[in-house]
């Protein structure tokens, strides 16, 4: 049973209020030629010029290791563009007016050469790896750079409690915090901002959203993804890393966190920060509320995968995990008592990316109805974005049977990329999907002990054929 989308998703724009006037004249990308740079960033930059055109004064300087000349960096920069479909208009716009510079970002020197190239005030995107990107903060601290200038920082914030609070002092150090972006493009999702719309706009959700009335929350993000050639990176993450302690953790506090007055950075971004200092690990107990495996050869989706141990680049010493979950819990009035299972995975056979509410049993099932009564479940699923709502209903053929049935819809992809989202707050000086440095470090509280645990074998690596959802007796 389907029921179709006959109107558009809620506006979640705050009404009233004013958004900023473009004040960025020059996005700096550092690490320009690199692999995020060219598949995400460039192509969002376009997606989002061509949505508004009145942003094209915005000028890209690109600047990485590589010794590229004018032509060799505005060939890389239209192919990119294209092959994203941004329109030609918008692609001869942009490169009327870039321009690249080789440069060392870890080099005081260098980065004030490109702060000075650049129209104050300047954006610099570090898109960078996390120990590189440390490093050019360390660096800026030598550079005077112009008032309004934006840093634009790409998740992992530090590599734990330590590190990130460390890094949050540097940062402090160069800007002020609301012109620091720790950039979280799992915001920018349509899905996950949708849900401020399915919790706040529907009134028959918010009353029975609390441990009253909710058995379980479950988010999950398993793909058939395998490592995609990341190994330089992914093989010192693991998916705890780079997916829950950073993304899922970000979503589970917009599905835990209480009502806000308005949809605005400083509200939003408390509420979330309440959820993250309240959240813990279930019982307290890291080994037995974590689990961990790692994929072995086989079939996903008639392609052959290699054992993950056996991927050029990968370290099998590292125990390095690609499916991770963990169970917390928030200390909270309306939470206590509900467990939060976030789970993610590589390689897996079926594809799972979703938000799943369950809500308690029935206190009395009527004598006379027959059948399995299930718990009534709200599904939010991204990619493609769709929202179900798992019912028990009178049976077709005997009335006083109980079957399950499923209203479902499709929801608005949004207009644009999660990175364009991203990007159109960096550019307008609005943090509302950016990450605030308080929360950047409860996420690594959170997740800390559990890699404790695992660091001291507290938690066994387990193993999963490639193609399959996970070990034999895990939960799906």
């Amino acid at each position: 049973m389907s029921i179709s989308s006959a109107t558009p998703a809620p506006d979640l724009t705050v009404q009233g209020a004013e958004v900023p006037d473009p004040h960025i004249a020059t996005l700096v990308l550092l690490g320009a030629s690199g692999d995020l740079a060219n598949r995400l960033l460039m192509p969002a930059l376009g997606k989002l010029l061509d949505a508004e055109p009145q942003r094209r004064g915005i000028e890209l300087l690109g600047a990485g290791a590589e010794d590229w000349d004018a032509q060799t960096w505005t060939d890389h920069l239209k192919d990119s563009l294209t092959a994203a479909e941004v329109s030609a208009e918008t692609i001869d716009a942009l490169l009327a007016t870039t321009s690249y510079q080789q440069a060392d970002v870890t080099s005081a020197a260098d980065l004030e050469r490109l702060v000075k190239a650049a129209k104050p005030a300047p954006a610099l995107y570090f898109a960078l790896p996390p120990a590189v990107t440390a490093k050019a903060c360390d660096a800026l601290a030598d550079v005077a750079l112009p008032d309004g200038t934006v840093l634009v920082l790409e998740k992992p914030f530090g590599t734990d409690v330590a590190s990130a609070k460390a890094l949050n002092a540097r940062l402090a150090t160069l800007v002020p915090e609301e012109r620091t972006f720790r950039v979280d493009h799992f915001l920018g999702r349509a899905t996950v901002l949708n849900l401020l719309g399915v919790r706040f706009a529907n009134r028959i959700f918010e009353p029975v959203w609390n441990n009253q009335h909710v058995e379980s929350v479950d988010i999950v993000f398993d793909e058939q993804l395998t490592l995609e050639g990341r190994a330089r990176y992914y093989d010192k993450a693991g998916a705890l890393v780079d997916m829950i302690q950073s993304h899922l953790l970000q979503v589970m506090a917009l599905v835990a966190m209480n009502p806000v007055g308005e949809v605005s950075a400083f509200d939003l971004r408390e509420a979330k920060a309440e959820i993250l200092r309240a959240a813990r690990v279930w019982g307290g107990d890291p080994a037995s509320a974590s689990r961990r495996a790692r994929y072995a050869a086989g079939d996903v989706d008639g392609r052959q995968v290699p054992d993950y141990a056996a991927e050029p680049g990968v370290d099998a010493s590292r125990g390095t995990e690609t499916l991770a979950e963990v169970v917390l819990e928030v200390d909270s009035w309306r939470w206590a008592g509900v467990p939060f299972r976030l789970r993610s995975g590589k390689a897996v056979g079926v594809a799972r990316k979703e938000v799943v509410v369950t809500f308690k049993p029935v206190p009395h099932l009527p004598t006379g109805l027959t059948g399995a009564c299930e718990p009534d479940r709200l599904r939010l699923v991204m990619g493609p974005d769709a929202i179900a709502l798992d019912l028990n209903v009178n049976g077709e053929d005997d009335p006083m049977g109980i079957d399950r049935v499923s209203l479902d819809t499709q929801l608005h992809p949004g207009r644009l990329p999660a990175y364009g989202e991203v990007l159109a707050g960096v550019l307008d000086g609005d943090p509302l999907l950016a990450v605030r440095g308080d929360t950047a470090v409860e996420c690594w509280r959170i997740v800390d002990a559990v890699l404790d645990a695992w660091a001291k074998d507290e938690t066994p690596l387990q193993t999963y054929p490639a193609g399959t959802q996970g070990p034999e007796g895990w939960p799906v």
